[in-house]
Parts: C-alpha cells; structure tokens; sequence
C-alpha cells in the first residue's frame, strides 16, 4: 500500500500510487477532515489519486518526491516541508 493513515492527523502517499488507492485515500479523507497528506516520498501518483486530492482540497506537505506531481496540483495547497 502506497496510501496510509500514520494518525488522526497524518495520511502518507509514497513511493508509485496506482488507480486502486484513489479509494483508499478517499475514505481515509473521509474518516480523517482534518488530515494532511505528507506526499513527499511520492514518487508517482495515478491521476485517479491527484484528483482525490484536489476534490477533497486537503493541505498537503511537500513537494512531492516528482517535480511533475508538483507542477500538476496548485503550490497554494503545499505547505513547506519541516524538517
């Protein structure tokens, strides 16, 4: 699984997310509305899952691992990484 739940407030999208975690990450929204998705170990994301991630406008933390997935969502929703 590409698309975990770390807490209550912290969802993880890593590594290539295929199609079939879209869902996965809809109902994680879904059972989490105040999580942020950490997303900077994702290396590849089907369009199915990018476009969760813009219907549910969750704040994400980034950038992504592939600069493409960062181009493709707006830099509004990315909040800096804390490292």
């Amino acid at each position: 699984m590409t698309v975990r739940r770390i807490d209550a407030f912290n969802i993880v999208i890593e590594g290539i997310s295929p199609v079939a975690e879209a869902e996965v990450l809809r109902q994680l929204l879904v059972s989490a509305k105040t999580a942020t998705v950490d997303w900077r170990a994702c290396e590849e994301a089907h369009t199915a899952v990018v476009q969760v991630l813009l219907a549910s406008k969750v704040r994400l933390r980034g950038p992504p691992k592939s600069a493409l997935l960062g181009k493709l969502l707006n830099a509004q929703m990315t909040e800096p990484a804390n490292e």
